[in-house]
């Protein structure tokens, strides 16, 4: 299969999958790529649902765009999946190579998918006792204390992809100067609500688990929504975060209302 637009690798990743890889002058670029995709995607199965809904058909798998189970999108690749007795890796290719050339014809170049202009805030007890690893972070960045409190509250993160756990966002890109490399050895257990960096992505522990990234402290904030029957990551892909220092009472405070 070969590539087109700013795809520039296409791969099977079974008889039900493909995965498919953006290009861009830079992650940022490619990251957006891949949700223009997207967007065209969901904008294209709505428009389907819309117009059975219209002529009072019933949509379902028999519907065109029908085979589609589901997108999964990470920092610069699209997962899909397909029903493989309703269509084949060379029949969803085609789908998509007509709905980027429709997209070509029919957008701007510089129009880009919005992905929300508001901004989460996540507060920080920076230097939390139970979840610093502040004197590393400092010995491996060579930046003071503040320095690096400073640094990590002063960058508005994207949300590239939320997986490894439930609600465990991916989020980047942190200053260069604070690009830290994880710890030779993973703990085997980080708390819940510990704030991390490694490379250049920082994240929340939205539960304990083993972990081998440099923790800056704790936040009451929940990563999870949770209802009756499930639970699901508070952040999505797109979503814009910045992270506010806090205190330690402010913490607790904060850590009561959650509870």
């Amino acid at each position: 299969m070969q590539a087109f637009g700013h795809i520039k690798r296409i791969v099977v990743a079974g008889a039900d999958a493909i995965i498919i890889y953006f290009d861009g002058a830079n992650l940022d670029e490619a990251n957006t790529a891949c949700h223009q995709m997207l967007a065209a995607i969901d904008a294209r199965r709505a428009s389907v649902r819309h117009n059975a809904a219209s002529e009072g058909l019933e949509h379902n798998a028999e519907s065109p765009w029908g085979w589609l189970r589901e997108c999964v999108p990470s920092y610069d690749s699209l997962l899909i999946t397909f029903d493989m007795t309703l269509i084949d890796n060379h029949g969803v290719y085609r789908a998509l190579k007509a709905l980027s050339t429709e997209r070509i014809n029919t957008q701007p170049a510089d129009n880009k998918p919005g992905f929300g202009n508001s901004v989460i805030e996540i507060p920080v007890w920076y230097g939390a006792p139970n979840a610093s690893d502040l004197s590393v972070v400092s010995k491996k960045t060579s930046l003071s204390i503040e320095e690096i409190i400073e640094l990590h509250t002063s960058t508005a993160y994207k949300v590239y992809a939320v997986g490894f756990s439930p609600g465990f966002a991916y989020l980047g890109d942190i200053p260069e100067a604070l690009k830290c490399a994880r710890l030779g050895t993973p703990r085997k257990r980080v708390p819940k609500g510990a704030v991390a960096i490694a490379d250049r992505q920082t994240a929340v522990y939205p539960s304990e688990s083993p972990g081998g990234w440099n923790l800056l402290g704790l936040t009451a904030f929940d990563m999870l929504l949770h209802t009756d029957q499930d639970s699901e990551s508070r952040l999505k892909v797109g979503d814009v975060v910045k992270f506010v220092s806090i205190t330690e009472q402010e913490y607790k405070s904060a850590l009561k209302v959650e509870l």
